[in-house]
């Protein structure tokens, strides 16, 4: 009796070499006595099989963080913590990757985003010398993993565009070993290392734009405290463009004569996703996890938090944000809609992003928050009062009690507490600083064009970050590598 779908395919070899067959471990075994054997040993441990047809960048992915013992800072399931490809969705819908696949952009977006340290290479933007000595170092090393995307033609397999981790090198035979996540379809192989340059070296339809490889290694932090961007929305592509290539080009053809005129052509007429681009990272918790006692890591993260903060709201460039915020809102302008600084209303939607992971569904789109949020302010230990907004979370029938960690920076009091409706028991993320942290991310290019120099001085001093605290200079660098990462899909990445 037939039986639908497929059991495996066959290797086409050559060009490949099945790394179980005879002639595999022997080459194998000559990789290992070279030296060039060292990046295997931590993948082939935590060696994982894509969970769905299209999730190859997201199994590579997975595998690569585990690799480099990166904490993802949430649990995958039970009380454990650990990456699976299920859990790689900050850039990319789930729902969507499971569809069309994911570009090499988001899967460069995806690893920066936690915690990794990422180097993207094109084929149009190094050879295949350069190729092989970056092959050669990170497979002589346990520290650096270089992940590979490429088209299966070049290898007469069946399929398109793939990713998979790169787990060897044989340096006689001048030949990589493919950690292929597709494992239901192909088992890992060596091929030629010139003929994965030529399954790289070619266009990906859904971008337009050359395939190539990235090298992955662990930073010392991580690189996200409190603000993130965000592509999971539809119009994400069109606000990057706005604020990479737009921007520039208004600021050329207006003729700006203060900041607040800047800020007024910056933010006068964005897409209507701006407000969906940027986001700051919440603490979220269930309410069953422990009452109000926070564990020190937790304690640990909002303190770090809070003097982010505190120290984007020390800047000048906010109080320039802030003055003309209050202006806009006074004169019933209203061009930023939904940057509502009422904290029930901001923290709704961090508590609805969360949802997904405290409620273990990690593939709906639609989630809600259908009980009104409500803030607490109350001690923890004896120590300072930790604010807490609690809300129940709706998403696909399941219900879960949730309650955010809010960071309060404590500045003096300033006029946007009055659009504050439960008041300033400390200053919580809102408008004033997201959008002043949007600002610093832009490229420094992008103010080359204010036509007055000394207000281009201006503006490039107040976004300059040679001079603020370190830790606020990580956020601005980390938020500007994210939009780096965004533009190279959509063919800015000069610009960014």
């Amino acid at each position: 009796m037939a039986v639908a779908g497929f059991y495996r395919r066959a290797l086409p070899s050559p060009p490949a070499i099945e790394f179980a067959s005879p002639e595999g471990k022997q080459l194998f075994t000559e990789a290992l006595e070279g030296g060039t054997m060292n990046s295997f040993f931590k993948l082939i441990s935590y060696y994982q099989t894509q969970s769905e047809p299209a999730y190859c960048g997201l199994a590579s992915l997975a595998m690569v963080l585990n690799a480099l013992a990166i904490d993802p800072g949430r649990t995958w399931k039970g009380p454990w913590r650990w990456f699976d490809d299920s859990m790689l969705d900050c850039c990319e819908p789930l729902v969507k990757i499971k569809e069309k696949g994911i570009t090499f952009g988001k899967v460069a977006c995806l690893a920066h985003c936690n915690a990794a340290k990422v180097e993207t290479f094109r084929t149009n933007e190094i050879t295949v010398d350069g190729f092989r000595r970056f092959v050669v170092s990170c497979n002589s090393s346990e520290d650096y993993y270089i992940i590979s995307s490429y088209h299966r033609g070049a290898f007469k397999q069946t399929g398109s565009g793939h990713f998979s981790p790169i787990g060897g090198y044989h340096a006689g035979k001048d030949m990589v070993l493919i950690l292929d996540v597709a494992r239901f379809k192909y088992p890992p192989h060596w091929v030629p290392l010139e003929l994965l340059w030529e399954a790289m070296n070619t266009i990906d339809k859904a971008t337009g734009h050359h395939r190539g490889f990235m090298i992955l290694s662990k930073l010392d932090k991580a690189s996200s405290i409190l603000y993130t961007l965000s592509c999971r929305h539809k119009g994400w592509s069109s606000v990057a463009n706005y604020l990479s290539a737009d921007v520039p080009h208004l600021l050329k053809s207006e003729d700006v004569k203060d900041v607040e005129e800047v800020l007024s052509v910056v933010f006068k007429s964005p897409p209507a996703d701006l407000r969906e681009f940027i986001k700051w990272v919440a603490e979220v918790r269930r309410q069953d996890d422990g009452g109000i006692i926070l564990s020190e890591e937790e304690k640990g993260r909002l303190s770090i938090k809070e003097e982010v903060l505190k120290q984007v709201q020390g800047t000048e460039l906010f109080k320039y944000v802030t003055r003309w915020l209050i202006s806009e809102i006074s004169t019933c302008k209203g061009t930023i809609s939904g940057h509502n600084n009422e904290l029930p209303e901001i923290a709704a939607n961090v508590c609805c992003q969360g949802a997904k992971l405290l409620t273990e569904n990690f593939s709906s789109l639609d989630c809600m928050v259908l009980k009104k949020a409500g803030v607490k302010f109350r001690k923890s230990d004896g120590e300072k009062p930790v604010t807490e907004v609690s809300g129940t979370v709706f998403t696909d029938g399941s219900e879960q009690g949730v309650d955010m960690l809010v960071p309060l920076s404590q500045t003096a009091a300033s006029s946007l507490c009055d659009l504050d409706q439960n008041g300033c028991h400390g200053f919580h993320p809102s408008a004033g600083d997201v959008l002043s942290v949007l600002i610093f991310s832009l490229h420094q290019n992008t103010w080359s064009n204010i036509k007055d120099e000394k207000l281009q001085a201006e503006i490039n001093s107040l976004v300059s970050i040679d001079n603020v605290p370190p830790l606020l200079q990580e956020e601005v660098l980390h938020l500007r590598r994210q939009l780096h990462f965004l533009t190279i899909d959509i063919g800015l990445a000069s610009a960014s």
